[in-house]
């Protein structure tokens, strides 16, 4: 039997809900390792939704769960259920929607609260001992609820390849230790057990962004 790994997604789309890029590279790696992922999302409305042609948002109302369904193929189940008994190990791919939906990272940056569902999944899997994958912003929740572990989100000085490098700065006011990667590298927090990539902080080719994704799935099944 291949290791189960659990998928939390956080809707479907890089600015309201989960990256779908980064959401299918994990699935893909996750099946190439001889993986089985078993996919969930919480039962709640979007912060907001986002027009992507336009990049603003609309007067719409979607559903976390629904939404996320799309990218699931239908195969997914609400957050509330997972056991942690039956799983070996999770991953949360980025998008905004982990900063908006999963938590209020969007709007409060390191003052943000983290949804009780999301934190009660992560900490189980934290003390039982079982590996976490984080990519993009999503290691901001690891950031938020294990203070002193080792994370990277690519680099911390902003330039054009790396827009969104401030946030290993507030990572740190949390009093994490950012490690600077390229996008196509990893970092492991042995003693937490996280594995995280950059993912899109990094302005970088696609098959980048999927090269770094694939050696944090490989990592993560293996430390499962």
């Amino acid at each position: 039997m291949g290791k189960r790994v659990a998928v939390v997604l956080a809707g479907c789309g890089v600015y309201d809900g989960s990256e779908i890029h980064e959401s299918s590279a994990v699935l893909v790696h996750l099946s190439r390792e001889g993986a089985q992922a078993e996919v969930y999302a919480p039962d709640v409305d979007q912060m907001h939704v986002v027009d992507h042609v336009k990049g603003q948002p609309t007067q719409e109302k979607r559903n976390v769960l629904v939404e996320s369904a799309r990218i699931a193929r239908g195969n997914i189940k609400d957050l509330a259920t997972l056991d942690v008994k039956g799983l070996d190990a999770l991953i949360i791919p980025g998008g905004f929607g982990v900063a908006k939906n999963l938590s209020t990272w969007a709007t409060q940056g390191k003052n943000c609260t983290i949804s009780k569902e999301v934190e009660d999944v992560l900490k189980a899997f934290h003390a039982a001992k079982k590996p976490i994958g984080l990519c993009c912003i999503s290691p901001v929740l690891a950031a938020k609820i294990f203070p002193g572990c080792e994370l990277t989100v690519g680099h911390d000085t902003e330039c054009e390849k790396w827009p969104y490098a401030k946030t290993a700065e507030t990572m740190k006011e949390l009093g994490c230790k950012h490690v600077n990667k390229h996008v196509t590298e990893i970092h492991v927090d042995v003693k937490n057990k996280l594995v995280t990539t950059s993912a899109f902080m990094c302005n970088a080719p696609i098959h980048e962004i999927y090269d770094g994704i694939a050696k944090m799935v490989r990592e993560v099944v293996r430390l499962a």
